[in-house]
């Protein structure tokens, strides 16, 4: 079980150096856009905002996904620790959801001033998978507080 969760492991590290390299070389990319059309300048500091606001729950949720690897490692996967981060996981992907979903009419500015319409579909994109990591981490909790329950349960008629 060890190998896996190792694998697993480096996947979640893996899983944030994209999103590192998002925030790192894509504000060029806006700065240069918004340069090229000075009329929606304004926008610039909001997109870059929300941009650097989103990150701190995703990598939030990495750390916490992290450590219930770790808790799978030393047998302790149905335990409260691993429940909190199971929520702590579902919130983050929550909040990355709903503030995507309030940027979304920044992205369709964003896309019309460099007609790229691609840019509203990853906007979209993110929004609904951090939505369905969030149903996935709340169907999770439940399972994992379930077996805590009966592992509780069994621990106590012994």
């Amino acid at each position: 079980m060890k190998r896996e969760t190792q694998v697993l492991k480096v996947a979640v590290f893996l899983i944030g150096l994209p999103v590192l390299a998002l925030c790192i070389f894509l504000i060029p990319e806006v700065i240069s856009i918004t340069e090229r059309n000075g009329e929606f300048f304004y926008l610039l500091p909001l997109f870059i905002i929300y941009l650097y606001f989103t990150a701190i729950p995703f990598y939030y949720a990495l750390l916490h996904a992290y450590k219930l690897l770790q808790y799978i490692d030393q047998n302790k996967a149905f335990s409260e620790r691993s429940i909190k981060s199971l929520k702590i996981i579902r919130y983050c992907a929550t909040i990355i959801s709903v503030m995507y979903v309030i940027s979304l009419p920044i992205f369709y500015i964003i896309a019309e001033m460099d007609d790229a319409p691609g840019l509203l579909v990853i906007g979209l994109v993110i929004t609904f998978s951090s939505l369905i990591i969030a149903v996935f981490a709340a169907v999770l909790q439940k399972l994992f507080k379930n077996a805590n329950d009966i592992k509780s349960e069994n621990d106590l008629t012994v």
